[in-house]
């Protein structure tokens, strides 16, 4: 008679949690040009000409729009590399960032 005794394996799975994304904002102001802000936008989210116009033309009419959903530190980075352009430039171009809900 064997006297040893077993225990069943248990799998332990670790549940990675999908990261929280956050969205990067046009907020429209009246003195930066249209063309930089296709230009900006073309050159920091890859976007063609015809996405970048429409991103600025709801931004001008609504006030704001959102631009791109990424996680956190890729949108922090994107939103502020892109206002550091416009403030190269003088303009008061701003891209902020918050959670998606």
């Amino acid at each position: 008679m064997n006297d040893a005794v077993t225990k069943p394996r248990i799998r332990v799975r670790t549940k990675v949690e999908r990261p929280r994304l956050h969205k990067v904002i046009l907020v429209n102001d009246d003195y930066t040009p249209r063309e930089f802000v296709v230009t900006v936008l073309k050159g920091e989210f890859r976007m063609t000409e015809d996405e970048a116009y429409k991103v600025m033309i709801t931004a001008h009419r609504r006030g704001v729009c959102v631009v791109a959903v990424f996680t956190k530190d890729v949108a922090e980075t994107k939103a502020t590399r892109a206002t550091d352009a416009g403030r190269a430039k003088g303009y008061p171009l701003l891209f902020t960032t918050e959670p998606e809900e």
